[in-house]
């Protein structure tokens, strides 16, 4: 809770030093503000946005929900000036930064946690698949090959190339170096067969889907699995981080970056209690010897 107050503190503070390098140099309005009228712009943005975050510090309730909410609707906002018009690329950068911190901060200040609930419900809720026989395993085979398709065609193909267009529209793009975008078709390759060996040992030995509305009714330590806890989701980052390499998009190895820290805290405690809950011994023995990130060479293979 202090954490939250005191971000939106230094919000407030950022903010404050932000509206004086605009007003005192041409060029930060420019990179920021483009084309819009400044002075309009801090007649709202000063009281909502400065003054309300650093009530918002206070703890006070009106304020944290009126200055997330301003810093969000601004971000949305500056997001479609700059798509129209390709100015103040960076000024939707730092607001989009500012929302996403304001809406995290207000959730432990308002909840007392961030509701990560949401997040397994409908068809991403947890249950385990139904379980077939080995002669139609196959089935669950399929199934996790049809997710993959619409998963990496969504998150790794869909969404980076807006991502990359949005970039290039506000002006923010890079140009890497060939060797960068070499070394980006070489991680991408290694770990999309790192994916592809995880899903066909979940699935063929799991009697289920990668899946959380398909979980897999056993637990599964062969392949890949012996050497990290969540090889799919290890792949999947790295993926994302070589898509953006070969797009020569930061924002896109950015968005790999976050799509990590949202597995980890949001997703992936959620998943490992739903394992436990299942599985008891026999999952946390395998958490005790294998890591969730890392690498490594268990015990019982080295020994």
């Amino acid at each position: 809770m202090r954490a939250a107050r005191a971000y939106f503190g230094l919000q407030a503070l950022a903010g404050a030093a932000w509206w004086v390098a605009v007003f005192a140099w041409p060029w930060v309005r420019q990179e920021t503000l483009g084309s819009l009228d400044p002075v309009a712009v801090a007649t709202l943005d000063i009281p909502l946005f400065v003054a309300g975050s650093a009530i918002a510090a206070f703890g006070v309730r009106w304020a944290i929900v009126l200055s997330t909410a301003w810093t969000t609707v601004v971000a949305v906002a500056l997001a479609i000036f700059a798509t129209l018009t390709g100015e103040a690329g960076w000024g939707v950068l730092l607001m989009a930064a500012s929302a996403g911190a304001s809406v995290l901060a207000a959730c432990l200040l308002l909840f007392g946690r961030v509701p990560t609930g949401w997040m397994i419900v409908g068809p991403f809720a947890f249950r385990a698949a139904e379980s077939v026989t080995a002669t139609h395993r196959p089935h669950h085979v399929f199934a996790t090959f049809r997710q993959i398709v619409v998963f990496w065609g969504l998150f790794l193909v869909v969404i980076p190339l807006v991502i990359a267009f949005l970039e290039r529209r506000w002006m923010l793009a890079l140009t890497f170096p060939l060797p960068v975008t070499l070394i980006g078709a070489l991680l991408l390759v290694s770990a999309s067969a790192l994916g592809i060996w995880s899903a066909v040992v979940m699935s063929t030995l799991g009697d289920g889907t990668p899946l959380p509305s398909a979980m897999p009714n056993r637990l599964v330590i062969a392949g890949p699995y012996r050497f990290i806890r969540n090889p799919m989701a290890f792949a999947g980052i790295v993926q994302g981080a070589a898509v953006g390499l070969l797009l020569s998009s930061l924002l896109v190895v950015v968005y790999a970056i976050a799509g990590s820290l949202l597995w980890n805290y949001a997703i992936r405690p959620l998943e490992e209690a739903d394992l436990e809950e299942r599985f008891g011994p026999d999952f946390r023995r395998y958490t005790a010897e294998v890591r969730c990130w890392v690498p490594s060479i268990p015990k019982s293979l080295s020994a």
